[in-house]
C-alpha cells in the first residue's frame, strides 16, 4: 500500500512504530548531514527527518517543492517540538523513501499566507485547493451538508433529485438556455431554482422534501453572487407559516452547534418588513447593535405609514433639509468627541459615488448636556436637543444625518450605519444574531423594467386575509399613492426571510395551491391567460388533482457558509468558483465551439456588435 497512516494522525503514542506515508513536500531544510521535510496531505503535516546515510540518494534524486512521495520510517519523539501543529511531538526517521512524481516549480507558495492573487490562484485552482486555509473553508461546507442532511433526515425530510434541463420561464435573473440538439430550433433553461418541480411534489404526496441542489442564474456578479450556486431547497406539506419558521429555527440551531459549536438558545427574533424598512433602511437588518435610523422627514408617498419628525427641521430657511424628499439620521453611541478631520472623512464616505450622497450633517451630543452641530447657523440649541431627543441620542453621542431623494438617502443612511457599527466594533465576527422578518409586500413596482413584478416569486400566496381581497376583485389600499397604480398594492405575502448578520440566508413562503388564485395572481402581473399556460400550464393542470397547502424555504448553502466562516465571499466556499465575469479561468471557459457542434445543433451564429 502507498501509505499506512495519513500525515495529521501519528502522535506520541505511536514513538517506535514502523509506518508509511505519502505526501506532498511542503518544505525541505537542510542542517548539514541531515534533511528535515514537511510532508502534507489533506489530514496534516509530518516532519520527516532524513539521517546523514540518506544524503547520498538525496543529492542524487533531489526533493523539490510540491514533489509526491513516499516514506518509510520510524515514530520518534522529536526534540525541538513543534505545538503549533497536532504531530509537532514526533517525526518521522526515514530509513527508504521514492519519488512518486515530480513537481514543476508552483507558481506560488502553497501556505495560508501565499504570495498568489486571486487571477494566479483561480487560473492554477487545483493547487490553491492544496493550501492549508482553503481546506478548512470545504471541510466546513462539508460540516454543514452533513448537519443539514442528518437534521432533515431525523424529521422526515425526502432527498429527492429534480431535473437540471427544464424550460424557460424567465421571470426574474436571465436564464442560462441549453441547445437540444434532437429538437432543432428548440431549447432547455437550466433552472434558477427547482421551484415549481417541489411544488409539483406536494401535489405528488411526498410532504417533506429536501435538496442540496444546483441553481443558476446568468446574472451580474458580486462578492456573494456565482452564476452557479447552491441552495439547502426545502419544501412541506399540511403547513402554516409558523410550522415553517420553527422547522428552520431548528436546522440554523442544528446547523450552529454541529459545525461552530454554539447553542443559539434564544428564541429566534421577529421584525416585519416595515419596521425593517423603517428602523434600518434595508429588509435584512444586522441586529447585533441598535443604532436604528430616525426619520425626520419623508414624502407623504413614501411606503412606510409612519410620523416624520418634519416639524423640528421646517421653518429654518435650511434648503438642504427643506428642498430634500427625506431626511434621515443615525445616534453613533460615543462618538460626540469625533474631530472636525473624522467628521469631514465621514463626509467624503458618504459623498463616494458607491453611496452617492452630496455631504452629511452631523449634531454633537456633549457629556455636559450642550450641542455643537455643522448646521449651528440655521438650529438653536433647543431645537438641536430636539433632534436629539428624535434620533434616541444620549449624552457623547455624534447624530449622522443625510438628506435628498427618498430611496437613494434611506439606503445611504442603511449603509452608513453599518460603516459606524464596523468602525465601532459592533459587527463582531464570531458573534450571530438570527432575525425572521415577515410581511414582506407580495408585488413591488420594478423601475428598471416599468412594471409590477411578485416580490418574491408568482407563486407565494397573500396573507390568509387577503387571499379574498384578489378573488374577488377587491381592491385593498394601504400604502401611499405611488402605489395607487396597481390595485393590490396593499396585499401582504405570505412570505418570510431568515436574516443573519445583516445577510439574507433563506427565504421562502407559503405557496398558492389553488387555480383560481393562481390565475389570479399571474393576472396581476400582466400576464395573459394564454401566456400563463404556456408557461405554467402544467402547474395549474396540477392543481386541478388536489394539490395540499404546502409552503417551504431555500437557505443559500454557500452564503451560509461564508458567514459561518468569516467571510465576506462565497467564492471562498466552493471548490471551482467563476471570476467577477463569471469566466472559469482554469478551464477558460465559456468558450465557442466547433462548427461541426453548430451543424448538429441546427445553429447558426449571428453576433452583432456590443
Amino acid at each position: 500500500m502507498y501509505r499506512t497512516h495519513t500525515c495529521g494522525e501519528l502522535r506520541v503514542k505511536d514513538v517506535n512504530m514502523e509506518i508509511t506515508l505519502a505526501g506532498w513536500v511542503q518544505t525541505i531544510r537542510k542542517f548539514g548531514a541531515i534533511t528535515f521535510v514537511d510532508l502534507r496531505d489533506r489530514y496534516g503535516i509530518t516532519q520527516l527527518l532524513f539521517g546523514e546515510e540518506l544524503q547520498p540518494e538525496l543529492d542524487a534524486n533531489p526533493l523539490g517543492r510540491e514533489f509526491v512521495i513516499q516514506a518509510q520510517g520510524f515514530i520518534q519523539e522529536r526534540s525541538n517540538k513543534n505545538m503549533n501543529i497536532a504531530t509537532g511531538e514526533i517525526e518521522v526517521q526515514v530509513h527508504t523513501f521514492k519519488i512518486l512524481n515530480k513537481s514543476a516549480v508552483p507558481p506560488f507558495t502553497i501556505t495560508d499566507e501565499t504570495d498568489g492573487g486571486d487571477d494566479l490562484r483561480m487560473k492554477y485552482r487545483y493547487l490553491d485547493l492544496r493550501r492549508n486555509a482553503v481546506k478548512k473553508n470545504l471541510e466546513l461546507r462539508y460540516a454543514v451538508s452533513r448537519a443539514t442532511r442528518n437534521y432533515l433526515h431525523e424529521n422526515n425530510f425526502m432527498d429527492i433529485e429534480t431535473p437540471f434541463l427544464i424550460k424557460s420561464t424567465p421571470e426574474g435573473a436571465r436564464d442560462f438556455v441549453v441547445p437540444s440538439r434532437m429538437n432543432a430550433g428548440q431549447f432547455y433553461a437550466l433552472p434558477q431554482s427547482p421551484q415549481t418541480f417541489k411544488q409539483l411534489l406536494m401535489v405528488s404526496g411526498y410532504d417533506r422534501y429536501y435538496q442540496i441542489v444546483k441553481c443558476f442564474r446568468d446574472e451580474d456578479l458580486r462578492a456573494d453572487r456565482q452564476p452557479e450556486f447552491t441552495q439547502i431547497d426545502c419544501e412541506m406539506a399540511f403547513v402554516e407559516q409558523e410550522d415553517i419558521l420553527n422547522m428552520f429555527e431548528g436546522l440554523i440551531k442544528h446547523i450552529f452547534h454541529e459545525v461552530k459549536g454554539i447553542h443559539y438558545k434564544e428564541k429566534v427574533e421577529r421584525m416585519t418588513w416595515e419596521d425593517a424598512m423603517w428602523h434600518y433602511g434595508n429588509d435584512k437588518p444586522d441586529i447585533r447593535f441598535d443604532m436604528k435610523i430616525a426619520t425626520l422627514k419623508k414624502p407623504s408617498s413614501v411606503y412606510i405609514n409612519k410620523e416624520d419628525h418634519a416639524v423640528l427641521i421646517s421653518g429654518a430657511d435650511f434648503k438642504v433639509f427643506d428642498e430634500a424628499e427625506a431626511v434621515l439620521a443615525i445616534a453613533a453611541p460615543g462618538c460626540s468627541e469625533y474631530t472636525r478631520k473624522q467628521t469631514d472623512e465621514i463626509t467624503e464616505w458618504v459623498k463616494r459615488p458607491q453611496i452617492g450622497m452630496k455631504g452629511m450633517v452631523f449634531i454633537k451630543c456633549n457629556a455636559d448636556g450642550t450641542f455643537k452641530s455643522s448646521v449651528d447657523k440655521f438650529y438653536n440649541e433647543e431645537k438641536l436637543k430636539a433632534i436629539a431627543a428624535a434620533t434616541n441620542a444620549a449624552a457623547g453621542d455624534l447624530i449622522l444625518i443625510l438628506a435628498g431623494a427618498e430611496e437613494r438617502t434611506r439606503k445611504a443612511t442603511s449603509e452608513l450605519r453599518l460603516e459606524m457599527g464596523k468602525r465601532r466594533g459592533y459587527r463582531k465576527e464570531n458573534e450571530f444574531k438570527l432575525l425572521w422578518v415577515l410581511d414582506f409586500p407580495l408585488f413591488e413596482y420594478d423601475e428598471e423594467g416599468n412594471r409590477w413584478v411578485a416580490r418574491h416569486h408568482p407563486f407565494t400566496s397573500p396573507k390568509p386575509g387577503d387571499i379574498e381581497v384578489m378573488i374577488s376583485n377587491n381592491p385593498l389600499i394601504e400604502n401611499a399613492e405611488k402605489y395607487l397604480e396597481h390595485p393590490y398594492a396593499g396585499i401582504k405575502a405570505n412570505a418570510y426571510d431568515l436574516v443573519l448578520n445583516g445577510n439574507e440566508i433563506g427565504g421562502g413562503s407559503i405557496r398558492i395551491y389553488q387555480r383560481p388564485l393562481q390565475e389570479k395572481m399571474f393576472a396581476a402581473l400582466g400576464m395573459s391567460e394564454e401566456e400563463a399556460l404556456h408557461k405554467f400550464g402544467f402547474l395549474l393542470g396540477a392543481f386541478e388533482y388536489g394539490a395540499p397547502p404546502h409552503g417551504g424555504l431555500a437557505f443559500g448553502f454557500d452564503r451560509l457558509c461564508a458567514i459561518l466562516g468569516g467571510s465576506e465571499s462565497i467564492k471562498d466556499f466552493i471548490a471551482f468558483p467563476k471570476n467577477n465575469s463569471g469566466r472559469d479561468v482554469m478551464l477558460d471557459a465559456p468558450s465557442t465551439i466547433d462548427d461541426k457542434q453548430f451543424e448538429e445543433l441546427q445553429i447558426k451564429l449571428d453576433l452583432k456588435p456590443a
